[in-house]
């Protein structure tokens, strides 16, 4: 084993700052939505759950339901903070592995592919001291969130708010080190993005799977994923503090192989080369192109869209028995979903939850131009007989439709699932689309007027994101509902079917994509 040596570090102070400094607007923003959506819940859950008879009936509703356990876990107390844990705990973890495989596959392979590696490492700098920045801007965006979950849920207990801040943060960094593994197995940053977030998609079906089975979380298939050490780790309910060892112990392994690895291959190569694809037939138009280069996120998404409406249809008909008397957990419902009917109202939450998410996809499938553009890979396709148009419009086409494919698969999943309304929720599923594609058109326009930040787009996503999901919970004013393009969707299935909003949000965003792809014409390609 290659022993780290001072020398094969040096450099990494300053690489650390500056990756710091580029990181300064996207970290900040991923670390205060995970943190807001945990930090609000207590007040949202003793509205719901105000008296011990309410606690102690959702306690037994969760032994029964087993939709619901695979969904969100299982209940370990009826406190504030312990439901506060079941509630958000696996989503925030699996937000900071998100968070953190984006880090490090940004600042490791993202680097090589752009060839800005090879640049720095022939300065003065040591051969791991590029990865070893990358895993301290992740180990400092997961304690910077660690600390804010710890410091806003003491009041609930000190001792189980330190157990959940330290354990999203453990999630996060055993899938920061998992993507240094990939990053130095994979050519392409956009695989090793891939590849990691199907290792966290496969992590939460085994917690899912072992959930539905148990309502202790003691199911084998849960103690083999990471959010189920989370959820083991019993914060706010008798804290199992050894279950940290866990993590600790999977976080030190991989950033050994991580290391190793990074010693053992060229700057720019990989462990797992490139397969050479055929230079004509598909390949012989940009549109082709970008196709290649995305099919796999395009497929990616439509699977987990297909299947999350499946699972959503299917736990349709016990919402009823879940929420029962409960009259504030109805009023949520209803204000995420409409006021007809607590059915309606269910699947409407769901269908706009999705598309929330949905707002992602387009976000990631549009920033892709981003990525050909400043890796130097766009150049040479544009100095052929291909226009900026034509070449942009190939990605854009891939996005903007990619989303109405995934609403449309998450509506027949959905139609599925519930077995009733198959016009109607798949209706309502298209409906969103619109609101996806203003935030897809506000991605066109950063990064054609100002590509410098792009990047900021998922800031914006994430602001919306935020909005819609934890803005109902805590009955927010309508104004600050209304910054969010979906605040202005009809609600479907039930409510009333209003074409005039719908329009309105098309027309925006084809008028941001077409002046973000004016600009896109005019400006200098960047580097």
């Amino acid at each position: 084993m290659t022993t780290l040596a001072a020398p094969q570090l040096t450099g990494t102070g300053t690489l650390l700052r500056f990756a710091l400094r580029r990181d300064r607007l996207m970290v900040p923003v991923w670390v205060a939505v995970n943190a807001l959506m945990v930090l609000s819940m207590p007040n949202s859950l003793k509205g719901l759950y105000g008296t011990p008879a309410d606690r102690a009936d959702l306690l037994r509703q969760m032994e029964t339901n087993s939709s619901l356990r695979a969904l969100i876990g299982p209940v370990f107390d009826d406190s504030l903070g312990a439901l506060t844990a079941w509630r958000v705990g696996v989503y925030a973890g699996a937000l900071a592995a998100v968070m953190s495989l984006i880090v490090v596959v940004r600042h490791t392979r993202d680097e090589e592919e752009s060839g800005r590696q090879e640049l720095v490492a022939s300065g003065t700098v040591g051969r791991r001291a590029s990865l070893t920045a990358a895993l301290l801007t992740a180990l400092v965006a997961n304690a910077a969130l660690a600390l804010l979950v710890t410091a806003g849920l003491a009041g609930q207990g000190a001792t189980g708010a330190l157990a959940l801040g330290l354990g999203i943060g453990g999630v996060g960094l055993v899938f920061a080190t998992m993507a240094a593994i990939v990053a130095q197995l994979t050519e392409s940053a956009r695989l090793a993005r891939g590849l990691t977030a199907a290792v966290l998609g496969a992590a939460f079906v085994l917690r899912a799977a072992g959930d539905s089975g148990t309502d202790d979380g003691s199911s084998v298939l849960t103690w083999l994923s990471p959010l189920g050490w989370l959820e083991n780790l019993r914060s706010f309910a008798d804290e199992r503090w050894w279950v940290l060892l866990l993590f600790l112990t999977a976080a030190a392994l991989q950033g050994t192989a991580a290391y190793v690895l990074a010693g053992r291959r060229d700057v720019g190569m990989s462990f797992l080369p490139t397969r050479p694809g055929p230079a004509a037939g598909r390949l012989a138009s940009a549109s082709a192109l970008a196709w290649r280069l995305q099919r796999g996120s395009v497929l990616g998404w439509s699977l987990g869209f297909l299947l999350a409406g499946l699972v959503y249809g299917g736990m349709t008909d016990g919402v009823a028995d879940f929420v029962g008397d409960n009259d504030n957990a109805r009023e949520i419902f209803q204000r995420m979903g409409g006021r007809t009917g607590l059915t309606d109202a269910f699947l409407a939450s769901m269908v706009g939850m999705l598309g929330l998410i949905a707002a992602l996809y387009i976000v990631s499938s549009v920033l892709r131009l981003h990525g050909e553009e400043t890796s130097g890979r766009a150049e040479p396709v544009l100095a052929n007989a291909v226009g900026r148009l034509r070449w942009a419009a190939g990605h854009l086409v891939i996005a903007f439709g990619g989303a109405a494919l995934i609403m449309l698969l998450a509506g027949l999943g959905f139609a599925v699932g519930y077995g009733k309304q198959a016009g109607p929720i798949v209706g309502a599923c298209l409906v969103q689309v619109a609101a996806v594609w203003v935030v897809g058109g506000v991605t066109v326009l950063l990064h054609g007027l100002a590509p410098r930040a792009a990047v900021a787009a998922w800031g914006v996503a994430g602001a919306i994101l935020l909005i819609g999901w934890v803005g109902p919970a805590l009955d927010a004013p309508q104004v600050l509902l209304d910054l969010s393009p979906f605040g202005h969707l009809p609600k479907l299935p039930g409510g009333e079917m209003r074409w005039g909003p719908v329009l309105t949000l098309l027309l925006l965003a084809a008028a941001m994509t077409a002046v973000g792809l004016a600009g896109l014409r005019r400006r200098d390609l960047s580097t």
